[in-house]
């Protein structure tokens, strides 16, 4: 191997980790910015008079929930 492959395949290599470096330190801030949204939450889900959903944000909700405290 000659010094000019050497160097060659050196800054090859450099060049790569640092890319990787970057990409990785992009892709992280791009997804776990993204992922970290979360909607609020509320009190406990109760059911209310009427059988609606209160305090619940969710699209799924939970089974067997407790009576609203008004409405006891």
């Amino acid at each position: 191997m000659t010094r000019t492959e050497f160097a060659t395949g050196s800054a090859v290599f450099l060049a790569a980790a640092i890319a990787g470096f970057f990409s990785a330190a992009w892709v992280d801030r791009h997804f776990v910015a993204a992922s970290v949204v979360v909607p609020p939450v509320s009190s406990t889900a109760c059911v209310g008079a009427d059988g609606s959903w209160k305090n619940w944000v969710w699209a799924n909700v939970p089974m067997l929930s407790p009576k609203c405290a008004g409405n006891r």
